[in-house]
């Protein structure tokens, strides 16, 4: 049975030799951010789903031709963090995060269409299928230090995987990437024409799926050529220079001595952001890249209980996204008064509450 609300469109696609389950997004005026009941609606579907043997695969999309989806709501858990309402706040991040990690181990093919906007949960429900399709419109970032957080949904995992320094580098800056650069980074797997989409989800449905490479060869005919990124081309020897250390202090100092455009721009960008986000971000991403995804994304359970309780969050968000000035008054001055003991605090679990996966 299929659960529908206006925000997330669940529907089964008939076929000659099975159906397709087709999630769409339906929240355009939001850019597609996913609430608390859509988070929980999908993941209870996509358990139908595989489940049912007249379902090959699952094809996920955004409506509209801005956004994939942009992330979470992070608006209403702004507004029940301020109120310290933090077990429904919690509650949020346990379902998104228990949904992330259904995509992840799904067994049937999982299509993820990352056509346009492609941020933070929006990440969640695309990175961790088993066929990632970006498109000329997509725009993706984990632009969590901005605003006091951290790069969640899974970031410890696929951020932490990304050849040499590049996954470190995004954490902590929060820089977009086009289309050509999520391939490059190995995080997406074709770039499909934006209109060639509904005919790329006509051909999965009207063929006989076998298998997950089957799925990839019938993709690839649609797939535009690809090549290198500039972001890589241009920049990749200094982020491997810069990014190489297991210290927030570190790194800022080998980006200064650089001193190159680019390399300034970084380091100002990341002098903007919140101290404490920076160095809880690095630790994560250092020790996720030894975690498998159920251990990454129950660190961040843990770690996302500290930054509802935490003064970066409500104010990187209210900077950000409630009264727009841009000038965030982060709780420390600079990076060096972030202790080790500040960033262990964050690493234990508050009153053994735990991600259930």
């Amino acid at each position: 049975m299929i659960t529908n609300n206006d925000d997330i469109l669940l529907s089964e696609l008939e076929g000659k030799a099975g159906n397709i389950g087709l999630v769409t997004i339906n929240r355009p005026q939001a850019l597609n951010a996913l609430t608390h009941e859509m988070c929980i609606i999908m993941r209870q579907q996509l358990e139908q789903w595989a489940k049912d043997k007249h379902i090959k695969c699952v094809v996920v999309r955004g409506s509209g031709d801005k956004a994939f989806c942009a992330g979470g709501d992070i608006r209403r858990i702004y507004e029940l963090g301020k109120e310290k309402n933090f077990q429904q706040a919690e509650q949020f991040f346990f379902d998104e995060y228990r949904n992330n990690f259904t995509i992840g181990n799904y067994e049937k093919p999982y299509i993820a269409l990352m056509d346009g906007i492609t941020m933070g949960g929006g990440v969640g429900i695309s990175l961790h299928g088993s066929h990632r399709v970006v498109t000329e419109r997509t725009l993706f970032a984990m632009p969590e230090t901005g605003i006091g957080f951290f790069p969640d949904v899974g970031g410890s995992h696929f951020l932490s995987r990304c050849e040499g320094e590049l996954g470190t580098f995004l954490a902590l800056t929060g820089t977009r990437l086009s289309a050509a650069s999520l391939v490059d980074a190995g995080m997406a797997d074709y770039i499909v024409p934006s209109y060639h989409l509904e005919e790329l989800i006509a051909a999965l449905t009207d063929k006989d799926i076998k298998s997950k490479q089957h799925v990839a060869e019938l993709i690839t005919g649609f797939a535009a050529p690809t090549e290198p990124s500039s972001l890589l081309k241009t920049h990749r020897g200094v982020i491997e220079e810069c990014f190489v250390f297991d210290e927030i202090g570190l790194i800022f100092q080998t980006l200064d001595k650089h001193n190159s455009e680019w390399s300034n721009d970084i380091l100002e960008g990341l002098q903007q952001k919140s101290p404490l986000s920076l160095h809880v971000t690095l630790r994560q991403i250092r020790t996720g890249v030894s975690m498998n995804l159920a251990e990454c994304l129950r660190m961040e359970y843990c770690l996302s209980q500290h930054f509802l309780r935490s003064h970066d969050f409500y104010e990187g968000i209210r900077a950000q996204l409630v009264d727009k000035d841009k000038s965030p008054q982060w709780s420390a001055n600079s990076i060096d008064a972030i202790t080790p003991e500040d960033v262990d605090a964050f690493f234990t679990a508050i009153d053994g509450n735990e991600l259930v996966l």
